[in-house]
C-alpha cells in the first residue's frame, strides 16, 4: 500500500491496534499534524520512524510534495494526534488527491471519540448525527440548536474547553430540558462523563474545565410537539403573558427551543 491512514489513540496510548503499530513501523514516512506528539506514540511502542508534519496550514503544499513519492513506491502513514485523520482533522484532501491519481489507500480503524461519547451517554445509538466542532459565534449556534430541535436522535459534536461554558448557556437558553452528556479526557486517567439537562450542565460548567470536550445531545423533541408548542405559547401571549416569558414557560414544559418559540410566534 501506499497510503495508510491510521487511527490514533485519542487518550490512553495502549488503546492503539497491532495493525496502526506494524503500519508505523513499515512505512518510509510517517505524516503527522504534531511531531512531537506522534513522538511519544511511537517512543511508547519503540517505534522509530521518520516524521513528517502534515497539518491544516501545510496541507496543500505537503499533499502535492508526497503524491509523486507515492507512485514512485514509497509508503506513507497518515496519523493526527488524536483518532482517525480526516474527521475533524486533516487528511481529507491527501486522500481523496490519492485515490483521483489511482494511488493505493486503505485505512486502519481504531479509538473514535465519536463512538466512545456516544456509547458514555447512555442515549440510544442505533442512529445519530456527528457535527464535528461547533461553531463559535452565538447566532450560528443559536441557529444550529433551531436546526437540531426536532431531531429525534443523539448528536455528537467535539467543543474547546474554554468555550463550553458559553455553548451550554446558548444550548440551555434554546432547549433547557433536553437531555446531554458532557464527555471529557474520554480514555485518560481523569475521564469524566456528566449527564444532565442543558441547564443543569450549564451551572455545573460554568467555568471552563480541562481536557478535550466531546459532547453528546440526547434527542430531540418530535416536529409534531413544536407546532403544539407553538399553540400554546399563542394561547398564553393571548392570556395576557409576555411573550418572551410565555416562550421560556412552553420552552420548559415540552424541550421545543425558545428562541424558535418566540420567533414563530411574533
Amino acid at each position: 500500500m501506499a497510503l495508510a491512514v491510521c487511527a490514533t489513540p485519542i487518550g490512553n496510548l495502549d488503546d492503539v491496534t497491532l495493525r496502526v503499530l506494524e503500519e508505523l513501523r513499515s512505512a518510509d514516512v510517517i505524516l503527522c499534524e504534531d511531531t512531537r506528539h506522534t513522538r511519544v506514540l511511537l517512543d511508547r511502542h519503540g517505534i522509530s520512524g521518520k516524521l513528517v508534519s502534515y497539518h491544516e496550514h501545510n496541507e496543500a503544499k505537503r499533499a502535492a510534495e508526497v503524491l509523486p513519492r507515492m507512485e514512485a513506491g514509497e509508503r506513507f502513514a497518515l496519523v493526527s494526534d488524536a483518532g482517525m485523520p480526516a474527521i475533524s482533522d486533516p487528511g481529507a484532501r491527501l486522500v481523496a488527491a490519492a485515490l483521483e491519481r489511482g494511488v493505493p489507500v486503505t485505512v486502519l480503524p481504531g479509538p473514535t471519540a465519536v463512538d466512545t461519547a456516544l456509547v458514555a451517554s447512555g442515549f440510544p445509538a442505533e442512529r445519530y448525527q456527528f457535527v464535528g466542532f461547533l461553531p463559535r459565534g452565538g447566532r450560528a449556534l443559536a441557529s444550529l440548536w433551531e436546526e437540531l430541535a426536532s431531531w429525534p436522535h443523539p448528536v455528537v459534536a467535539f467543543e474547546s474547553p474554554r468555550r463550553l461554558p458559553a455553548t451550554l448557556r446558548s444550548l440551555a437558553d434554546a432547549q433547557p430540558t433536553r437531555e446531554v452528556a458532557v464527555c471529557r479526557e474520554l480514555t485518560k486517567k481523569f475521564e469524566e462523563v456528566v449527564r444532565g439537562t442543558a441547564a443543569d450542565l450549564a451551572a455545573r460548567f460554568a467555568e471552563a474545565p480541562k481536557g478535550e470536550i466531546t459532547l453528546v445531545l440526547g434527542p430531540g423533541s418530535p416536529s409534531a410537539d413544536v407546532g403544539a408548542a407553538i399553540e400554546a405559547v399563542g394561547e398564553l401571549v393571548s392570556a395576557g403573558l409576555p411573550r418572551r416569558q410565555a416562550a421560556d414557560v412552553v420552552s420548559r414544559l415540552t424541550g421545543a427551543s425558545r428562541n424558535e418559540l418566540y420567533r414563530r410566534t411574533l
